[in-house]
């Protein structure tokens, strides 16, 4: 028992920088106080002591602000970090070396009897907030964003985020576990992409304004041109007017036409 509290204190220490010696951690942890509480209630559980259980459980929620269902089953070197509404249910397992923030659900979602909480994994850390929800598994080395909504199974070694939550490879790449700034955001990748599209098609819109607006030019020039050569150019003279005869005359010889000639 006592190896088990001297690796409960411990864990604090590997996975908070902020804190400085045992007596403060003792005092003041209260992620460190609802996992001993936990403890003691998990032990009565067991024995089917469940009212008992539950009244531990709920004098260390009222005490910590954390609840944990007397029925969980948490691991080795659980730490969980300020713990402000962190709730922890019936059927839920952690593994070892997980960690937690503050505000995260590790909840069912339904009414069905038997195994309706999740099963964390080793070495996970789930974001502030994060809502983990269902019967289902999160592989070991796992990270869960902050804020994200975890309905359906997580493989090892991935890291998930947004609503619902999504899987996103690290590439190959060794992200800090405890650096929370490093979490990839697809949505944000999806808008760069936009970004780099939108800025792609306004390269090609210039391109084709200014090949539009040369050859406006050369249409222009060449237009300017032609009107000079056909100015150029001198005019043809004008045919000259053949004459039939002055207008007495050409009445004269109506009239004879119709009289039928000389009187």
């Amino acid at each position: 028992m006592f190896r088990t509290l001297k690796s409960d204190i411990q864990a604090v220490f590997d996975n908070d920088p902020a804190a400085r010696n045992w007596l403060e951690v003792v005092l003041t942890y209260s992620g460190l106080h609802a996992i001993w509480m936990h403890r003691i209630a998990h032990a009565l559980y067991k024995r089917k002591f469940f009212t008992l259980a539950r009244i531990v459980s709920q004098f260390s929620r009222f005490m910590t602000g954390i609840e944990i269902h007397p029925g969980a089953k948490i691991g080795k070197r659980l730490f969980i970090d300020h713990g402000m509404g962190v709730v922890i249910g019936e059927t839920c397992e952690i593994g070892d070396d997980v960690v937690i923030y503050q505000g995260v659900t590790l909840g069912g979602t339904g009414k069905e009897k038997g195994k309706r909480h999740p099963t964390i994994g080793n070495n996970v850390v789930i974001g502030a907030g994060a809502k983990v929800l269902g019967s289902f598994k999160v592989g070991d080395n796992s990270r869960i964003g902050a804020n994200s909504v975890v309905v359906r199974e997580v493989p090892p070694n991935s890291t998930v985020v947004g609503i619902p939550g999504r899987v996103v490879r690290s590439n190959g790449q060794r992200v800090d576990r405890l650096d929370h700034t490093k979490i990839p955001d697809p949505i944000m990748e999806v808008f760069r992409s936009m970004q780099r599209e939108i800025d792609e098609l306004r390269g090609e819109l210039e391109a084709l304004k200014r090949q539009a607006e040369s050859r406006s030019a050369r249409e222009q020039a060449a237009q300017a041109v032609t009107v000079q050569a056909a100015a150029a150019e001198p005019a043809p003279a004008a045919a000259p007017e053949r004459s039939s005869g002055s207008v007495p005359e050409r009445d004269a010889d109506r009239q004879k036409i119709t009289t039928g000639g000389d009187a």
